[in-house]
């Protein structure tokens, strides 16, 4: 009965058009209700304490720090030394997108400011190279993804402070399978461009692609830098989120000098107004977290899937339909925050191993970002680049399939996350 109103009040709110943020406020307040124990003062008390988290400060400056990079001329920068390497070949286009993504995956970690950026940047080129404009939506939405999987993550931090996971481990365990993301991506491209005829841009001289790696290095130095200072414990994931924001700026205001103040004010208005929506989703589901435990809804999930607890790798494939279910009616943030307390104790209770599922359950939630009628990056990307929704949902199908893919491989053979990780942790 408590699972019932708890998430029958959460999906009546939904359905009226509450905010996610209220309708979580309000399935935790039917919960106390039904439990007979409701107290306006732990309400508050949970809500507030639910924000009050030091690893949560990642969330804000990696937000500031994709801004700052879009508008200040990083993104380009990476955009044009992807576009000196692999733009001259069949599909460049294609290989270019993905190459960038990868690389500004590891500068922003939001998956909507990537694909934003991808979208203005290079779908005109691809339109006027020949490429069908759905399909050419269609792969930037698909590479925009790989933003939360590839380290910083904003995902993995919400992650790490909800299932109480080093967030510094997950950082590492999301870096070969992003890149496997972008291969199975570019292999997709590569099979869906074989009868396409399109204009080929003319190969970059020697001399040129020199010039835009020379003028990209400052861009391309950042994930090293956060990358080898997360290996060495030089910094946490939250000082590496303020290290990625004021390098950014810096090299934004200071070495390319493509930021004035009046830019500047506006992009620090921007990042507040999505911190703020994040952190009040975040503080809303904390309440909810922690009624969850109090009404024990993970034990009752664990006696429900007892019997799999013997077969972790069926246990992962239903949690994984699921997951996936859930992710077309909802966005990331409030799927990580639902579900991960739910989720966490029967995953401990089968033995696997918490980053390995954080990994695989990031992903799932990013591929929920490309999946319709919700696809927040769907969305961004039709509305950048004035398109209609149904053409670039169209267009990202075979590229969400090679995704869908590349997790099953994850869930079927975990030493593809974990054994990077050791190596990377050793």
């Amino acid at each position: 009965m408590t699972v019932t109103v708890f998430l029958g009040s959460l999906l009546a709110a939904m359905l009226v058009g509450m905010p996610i943020a209220y309708a979580l406020l309000a399935s935790g307040v039917a919960l106390m209700w039904h439990m007979d124990m409701f107290d306006a003062q732990i309400l508050a008390q949970n809500f507030i304490n639910g924000a009050d988290s030091f690893p949560l400060l990642a969330v804000p400056f990696f937000m500031l720090a994709g801004e700052i990079m879009n508008v200040g001329g990083l993104s380009r920068r990476i955009v044009n030394v992807a576009m000196a390497l692999v733009g001259h070949v069949r599909g460049g286009l294609g290989y270019v997108t993905i190459m960038a993504a990868c690389l500004l995956s590891a500068l922003s970690g939001s998956a909507v400011a990537d694909a934003a950026a991808l979208t203005a940047l290079l779908l005109p080129m691809m339109v006027r190279a020949g490429h069908a404009p759905a399909r050419a939506g269609g792969l930037i939405a698909a590479s925009g993804i790989i933003g939360p999987i590839i380290p910083p993550s904003i995902g993995f931090v919400i992650f790490g402070v909800a299932a109480n996971v080093s967030i510094s481990k997950l950082f590492l365990a999301g870096i070969f399978p992003g890149l496997l993301i972008g291969a199975a991506l570019a292999l997709t491209w590569w099979w869906l461009g074989c009868h396409e005829t399109v204009a080929v841009p003319e190969r970059r001289s020697r001399a040129e692609v020199w010039a835009a790696a020379r003028e990209s290095f400052w861009a391309l130095l950042l994930p090293v830098i956060i990358l080898v200072g997360l290996r060495m414990g030089v910094f946490t994931p939250t000082e590496a989120a303020v290290v990625a924001a004021v390098y950014a700026l810096v090299v934004a205001g200071l070495v390319y000098r493509e930021l004035s103040w009046r830019m500047l004010v506006d992009i620090f208005c921007t990042a507040s107004k999505t911190t703020a929506v994040v952190m009040f989703l975040i503080a809303a589901a904390m309440v909810s977290a922690w009624l969850i435990t109090v009404a024990d809804l993970p034990g009752k999930m664990i006696e429900l899937l007892e019997p799999l607890l013997n077969q972790p790798t069926l246990l992962l494939l239903a949690i994984m339909l699921l997951v996936m279910a859930v992710g077309t009616a909802m966005d990331m943030t409030p799927t990580i925050l639902i579900m991960t307390p739910v989720l966490m104790p029967v995953v401990k209770a089968a033995g696997i191993d918490p980053v390995y599922f954080g990994v695989l359950f990031i992903i799932n939630n990013s591929i929920g970002l490309i999946t319709p009628p919700v696809g927040t990056v769907l969305n961004v990307v039709a509305g950048v680049g004035r398109m209609k929704m149904d053409a670039v949902t169209r267009g990202v199908m075979p590229f969400m399939l090679a995704q869908l893919g590349v997790m099953l491989l994850l869930v079927l053979f975990p030493p593809l996350v974990t054994a990077p990780l050791r190596w990377l942790t050793a």
